[in-house]
């Protein structure tokens, strides 16, 4: 199969977008994506992008992707994270992960980074299988946690002296 590897461009968000739904509905959270290609547009193409993709392309049709951003550890300093690589279910099983992955790591390696990060879902052994091969390590200690958007514009610290 050829596979062709480039950096995403603005035009190629609508494709981007198609791919996030796709793996959003292999996550079995069809409904989750907010995210609006006018989004993407903006937040990879500003003077100030705030990731990067890299696309692969087979028969000049986009069949998959990897998503990544600069992150900073206080004990670490620069780091990367990969958000995530999607294939077209399609397109799985040929090594197009395998040559997105490679890609990022490529990638990055001019930027002198300290680590490269990622999250799997624990029950994805597909993509569990598939970063062991590259002696990744898997963190039994941290829990990931967050807060929503309305959990953020609701926040408000309770009075200390009431």
């Amino acid at each position: 199969m050829n596979i062709t590897l480039r950096k995403a461009r603005k035009e190629d968000m609508p494709h981007v977008l198609a791919l996030i739904k796709e793996l959003a509905a292999y996550e079995r959270a069809p409904n989750e994506v907010e995210v609006t290609i006018e989004e993407l547009e903006r937040d990879g193409f500003s003077a100030h992008p705030v990731f990067w993709a890299i696309l692969a392309e087979y028969d000049e049709q986009v069949v998959g992707m990897a998503l990544y951003y600069i992150k900073y550890s206080t004990w670490k300093g620069k780091c990367v994270f990969l958000e995530d690589i999607i294939v077209t279910e399609k397109h799985r099983g040929k090594g197009v992960g395998g040559m997105l992955f490679a890609a990022v790591v490529e990638a990055i390696k001019p930027l002198k980074v300290r680590r490269l990060e990622w999250q799997v879902l624990e029950w994805n052994e597909t993509a569990i299988n598939f970063y062991k091969k590259y002696n990744s390590h898997f963190d039994p200690e941290w829990l990931n946690c967050k807060l929503t958007e309305n959990q953020i514009q609701e926040f408000s610290i309770p009075n200390p002296y009431p």
